[in-house]
């Protein structure tokens, strides 16, 4: 028979898990402002292995509209400016032979309110995430009552369910917040 810490504690996780997914993905929303974050997950070859942009040189933001990339080899500029025209995120590089800077634009209404409804998705993708470990919990409490948990202690399991699912509900819904506002303005 499975107790109720045990359930509330791995629903908990799983709630956790899923807002840290959804900042993660938030972090990758350019709000028209620079960020190294925008190079995420773009790999360059590297003496023949696929490696992060940030382990084969230094990435820094050295004006609101702008990020440097800076190779530790020199030979590296070409292969890094190419694995970000790959990538198709939207910048454009350009390369002095030194470095390569990526221009941030400026974002458009339009763009704005697309980037919105984009994080909105996200969001909701969460939601559903948080909904469905509660589900999953509500589960786990009904069949430990069929395996001899007392009636009662299953209902506040329940209950305790609902209440960590309002909780990571509204960090959820200020995160959102907070990022539409960083979206949103100009």
């Amino acid at each position: 028979m499975t107790d109720s810490k045990t359930i509330l504690d791995a629903t908990q996780d799983k709630m956790q898990k899923a807002l840290d997914h959804l900042e993660e993905a938030l972090l990758a929303v350019r709000a028209g402002k620079a960020s190294t974050n925008v190079l995420n997950g773009i790999m360059v070859e590297y003496y023949g292995n696929p490696t992060p942009i940030s382990g084969v040189a230094s990435i820094t933001v050295p004006d609101a509209r702008t990020v440097l990339v800076q190779p530790w080899e020199k030979n590296m500029i070409g292969p890094i400016e190419k694995a970000i025209m790959v990538a198709n995120i939207g910048l454009t590089p350009s390369n002095n032979g030194e470095h390569i800077r990526l221009t941030i634009p400026a974002l458009t209404e339009e763009r704005r309110k697309q980037l919105v409804k984009q994080v909105r998705g996200d969001a909701e993708t969460a939601r559903v995430s948080l909904r469905n470990a509660r589900r999953e919990a509500v589960e786990a409490f009904k069949k430990a009552q069929k395996e001899g948990m007392p009636e009662d202690m299953a209902k506040d399991g329940e209950t305790n369910a609902q209440k960590m699912i309002d909780k990571f509900t509204k960090k959820l819904e200020d995160i959102l917040a907070a990022k539409e506002q960083e979206i949103m303005t100009v």
